[in-house]
């Protein structure tokens, strides 16, 4: 054994939580996701996927992906910088822009890529990258590989983003990036605060949109028209794995900003292009979600009704204001043990522990998808309270 395998080999916490039969991950699902899911021969309730329009297994977009990989081929054999773009992925990236409100866009292979390519290159040694604390890992990479000064500030506590701020030099490039909805914690980022500040100290502002796309402003254009305030923010990212129900991500800005993400960001240029079936599944999606405001109407009637009947059940679920409820355990143990009593009673729920949150604030993630009806939600209730007062968490 080598030196390499003798230090990984240490490593086995994974293997004390599968002795203790509560390890919650790479759960083998055996078909489409929707708010029930086959799994072990069985049918779960889906309170774990981010599918929030509930389109992952509509046959439209099933059925765009076939058309395309029929047409177009399984995939492009090269990157959008050579051989691989196709008039799809440029009209994908036209209505993008369009929907978000920009000037024009950019569409990589996947959500993860867009931060940690787009924020690598976007500023230089001179310039100060910003980051709210919570800040989804994706944006945290992006920022490690990025040659500029990196500053954070405590989760949503704007007085700390004015210090960090103050501590920049004015003559300087400050990007301010943060997740318009925080993918653990389901609060929204304080962004009409951002903007004042953006102004008061000249700084430029990055918005994360994966879980706003779908979910919050009109037809789902996400947390900045939410607030009014898509004109303030100079760039929005997005994915397709969430509410477009396919894979890949997406960029959009004025189109200075484009043009120079387009010639430099290395996970764009150097990453082979995203498919034929998963570019036209995320568009047909797109148009749905345009087209169908009943969807958005009922993901917030099937949230609103979520939340009331887990606030008057007992649970802690914090500052939260989206389909995205936590349920706070605050103890790793008891996080992983809850999430497989759950899924012994027939609810697949997502266990966050470090580093996706702090050590104390150890959480079950409960997600709403438009699809998911009352009687679903009430049986999902029952069954946490269940579960939580057998570990004497509630």
């Amino acid at each position: 054994m080598g030196l390499l395998q003798e230090k990984l080999a240490k490593y086995d916490l994974p293997q004390q939580y599968m002795a203790m039969g509560v390890y919650p991950y790479f759960r083998e699902i055996e078909g489409k996701q929707g708010t029930e899911v086959n799994m072990g021969g069985h049918k779960v309730l889906m309170f774990g996927s981010n599918a929030y329009t509930g389109l992952t297994g509509d046959e439209r977009v099933i059925e765009a992906g076939i058309k395309a990989m029929k047409k177009y081929g399984s995939g492009c054999a090269g990157s959008r910088f050579l051989n691989g773009t196709l008039d799809l992925h440029v009209k994908l990236e036209k209505e993008l822009a369009a929907f978000v409100g920009k000037e024009d866009a950019l569409c990589f292979s996947t959500g993860f890529t867009v931060n940690s390519g787009v924020i690598a290159c976007l500023t230089d040694r001179n310039d100060y990258i910003i980051c709210d604390d919570r800040d989804h890992a994706s944006i945290v990479d992006g920022r490690r590989l990025s040659f500029s000064q990196n500053l954070k500030y405590k989760h949503n506590d704007m007085a700390d983003l004015e210090k960090q701020l103050q501590k920049c030099n004015p003559d300087s490039v400050k990007l301010i990036i943060v997740d318009g909805v925080f993918s653990m914690e389901g609060d929204l980022a304080n962004l009409p605060e951002i903007v004042r500040l953006k102004h008061k100290y000249n700084a430029t502002i990055m918005v994360d949109e994966a879980h706003g796309l779908g979910v919050f402003g009109k037809q789902g254009r996400g947390v900045c028209d939410h607030f009014g305030l898509t004109d303030e923010i100079d760039l929005i990212m997005g994915t397709f794995s969430k509410s477009l129900a396919s894979i890949g991500g997406f960029i959009a800005a004025d189109e200075s900003i484009i043009n120079w993400l387009r010639h430099t960001a290395r996970t764009y240029i150097f990453s082979a292009s995203n498919t034929p079936a998963a570019t036209a599944s995320a568009l047909e999606a797109l148009h749905i979600i345009q087209n169908e405001p009943e969807r958005l109407e009922a993901l917030w009637e099937a949230t609103n009704y979520a939340l009331k009947r887990f606030r008057e059940a007992g649970f802690e679920i914090g500052a939260t204001e989206s389909p995205i409820i936590p349920l706070y355990v605050r103890d790793t143990d008891k996080t992983f043990m809850v999430t497989k009593l759950a899924f012994d009673e027939g609810v697949f729920i997502n266990p966050v522990i470090p580093p996706a949150c702090a050590p104390q604030d150890t959480l079950v993630r409960v997600a709403l998808m438009a699809t998911h009806t009352k009687e679903q939600i009430d049986s999902a209730v029952d069954k946490l309270v269940k579960c939580f007062k057998q570990l004497e968490i509630l």
